[in-house]
């Protein structure tokens, strides 16, 4: 263990000890906001060996700090008391909804201030200094207050440990006089903060002997891989049984990307009836629906239609695997998967011919034809390489990204349930920066972009919302495409209510400005802004070499109708424009 400050032999500073756990962890930057009360506490984050990311804000840490957890497997923020971590409690609400492991640390005032309940700025100047971290308890599994040096290690390496078995965000409050203070070392030296150990349920062999029967019998069966794959941590086991059994598998909104869509038996995204007629109908007949991490928000199902019937289904959550209506508890659903696969007999699986995958056709479209949301996104699918990340704004982009179909190891995600509006490109920061730093998603082949790249489809309404974070991308010079689509406000709104509304409405932006205004270099301005109104334009801008192969940060414009969305908002807006017209 190296000595990061001078400090008695085997002890370690409180500070030195938290990022030390959080480097052991895979944890190489740390975003936040400088604050009076974190001040001392950052001093010790680059000495540690961390990656210090100043973002423009504390909200934008949070979204940042998830986008990193959701490619790096965990993320960590650091904010100020009170002002700050208010700041930022949105953000870990949504990695908290969405399974996003993030560890929030806050500096807080000395204990003595706490103590005399002296009457200090960023409180309610009543005394109270709990107030806070009470409103983080209903957003985070687990709180730690290190105000004690004879436990602190412990709490640390508690806390810690919660978020990686929920997937959520924990929470640790440093007080300004304990950043200093020394502990005991040697925990770091024999102790690993990992999972813990999973007994092995009594139950195990009977379910596992159900599960292999109803595959060996089923007629018509299918897998159905949804969002919370990730947070299990199965994803390497869930691309082995789509190989294996060759069954037909669809993916929710918030499972794409988490199987290889390039296999013949995958067809991506389960629309229900806004898609393919023999996609539903193969569905609505199966006889058996593997689940693989169900996440059944209203948003992620398509209003509750793509859920899978309950009777033929069985389930892989949390620690539970379900099958029909019959719940049992306990599992490690990694290795009782890894057992599943282990335990089949490939020769009794049945082989199942499938619907055939949807075939993209745009032999319609013309270069003169205005840009449009049903074409728009298969036409600029082809860009997308291994290794890449492709991200969706709430609004439009998430609806329209859905029909992307994705070149292997190429990681999607969007929000999906949370649905904070302008978190997208913020967590994109942190997922590009988790991206470049971890080489994770780079091509197996070696052809191209070896650390990848990442694009972002975001609205103009969305972007007003964060949009300083351009600025941070700039200066850690990440690779990213920022795709804008500029049809003058929040048009998933609109759709919902107030197609005329000016509430929905924005104020215009000249957003090939934005390079210059946040930073980027007078190169980077000239050759790296783009526009496009007709699908000419944007077939232009997608053979620019600067989108091919550029580095750095490039901003394509594409000009869109206000009105214009598709599947679900495309009924909702539908629905206003007859009401209007009988008014």
């Amino acid at each position: 263990m190296t000595k990061l400050n001078s400090t008695p032999e085997g002890t370690i500073t409180v500070a030195d000890y938290l990022f030390a756990r959080l480097g052991q962890l895979g944890i190489q930057s740390v975003f936040g906001v400088p604050g009076d009360y974190n001040l001392t506490l950052l001093d010790f984050v680059e000495p540690s060996g961390l990656h210090w990311v100043g973002t423009c804000n504390e909200l934008n840490a949070a979204y940042a700090a998830d986008g990193y957890a959701r490619i790096n497997g965990l993320g960590a923020l650091v904010t100020t008391f009170g002002v700050g971590e208010l700041s930022a409690i949105n953000g870990i609400a949504g990695a908290y909804a969405e399974k996003a492991p993030v560890i929030h640390i806050v500096g807080t005032p000395s204990r003595a201030l706490q103590e005399a309940r002296t009457l200090v700025h960023h409180t309610f100047a009543d005394g109270e200094y709990g107030r806070f971290a009470a409103m983080h308890t209903p957003v985070t599994v687990a709180q730690a207050n290190l105000i004690d040096p004879r436990t602190a290690a412990e709490q640390i390496d508690w806390a810690l440990q919660q978020a990686m078995v929920h997937s959520r965000p924990v929470y640790i409050q440093v007080p300004v006089d304990m950043v200093d203070v020394t502990i005991a070392a040697s925990n770091l030296e024999t102790k690993k903060v990992q999972l813990p150990a999973t007994p092995t349920p009594k139950h195990e062999a009977s379910v596992l002997t159900t599960i292999l029967e109803r595959i060996y019998s089923a007629k018509r069966p299918m897998i159905f891989v949804d969002g919370e794959s990730r947070a299990l941590d199965i994803l390497s086991q869930v691309d082995e049984l789509v190989k294996t059994t060759r069954w037909p598998t669809w993916t929710s909104t918030s499972g794409k990307g988490l199987v290889n869509e390039q296999l013949d038996n995958v067809h991506g995204f389960y629309a229900a009836h806004y898609g393919s007629e023999q996609a539903k109908a193969y569905f609505d007949a199966a006889d058996l629906v593997i689940v693989l991490g169900p996440h059944y928000s209203n948003t992620n199902t398509q209003g509750f239609t793509t859920i899978p019937k309950q009777e033929i289904s069985i389930s892989f959550s949390g620690t539970t695997v379900q099958i029909g209506k019959d719940v049992y508890r306990g599992f490690c659903i990694q290795q009782f998967v890894t057992q599943l696969l282990e335990s089949l007999d490939r020769t009794r699986i049945p082989k199942i011919d499938g619907p055939p995958k949807p075939k993209v056709d745009l032999s319609h479209i013309k270069k003169t034809d205005i840009i449009k949301q049903d074409d728009f996104y298969r036409f600029v699918n082809p860009i997308f390489s291994e290794g890449d990340i492709v991200a969706t704004e709430t609004g439009t982009a998430s609806y329209g990204g859905r029909n992307f179909m994705l070149p292997p190891n190429t990681r999607m995600f969007s929000s999906i349930t949370w649905l904070s509006i302008g978190y997208m490109l913020p967590a994109c920061l942190g997922a590009a920066l988790a991206q470049q730093e971890t080489n994770k998603y780079k091509p197996s082949n070696g052809v191209g972009n070896s650390k990848g790249r990442l694009f972002l489809f975001i609205g103009d309404g969305s972007l007003q919302m964060t949009v300083q974070e351009i600025s941070t991308i700039i200066r850690e010079k990440l690779d990213v495409t920022i795709f804008i689509i500029n049809n003058a406000g929040y048009t998933i709104e609109r759709a919902i209510h107030g197609r005329k509304q000016a509430y929905n409405d924005i104020a215009p932006w000249r957003h090939l400005e934005a390079l210059s205004f946040f930073g980027g270099s007078e190169e980077d301005v000239a050759k790296n802004n783009f526009s496009a109104r007709t699908y000419g334009e944007l077939e232009e801008v997608l053979r620019s070499e600067r989108i091919q192969q550029g580095k750095g940060l490039r901003i394509v414009e594409v000009h869109m109708d206000r009105e214009d969305c598709q599947g679900l908002l495309r009924t909702l807006m539908d629905e206003q424009v007859v009401q209007d017209a009988n008014q």
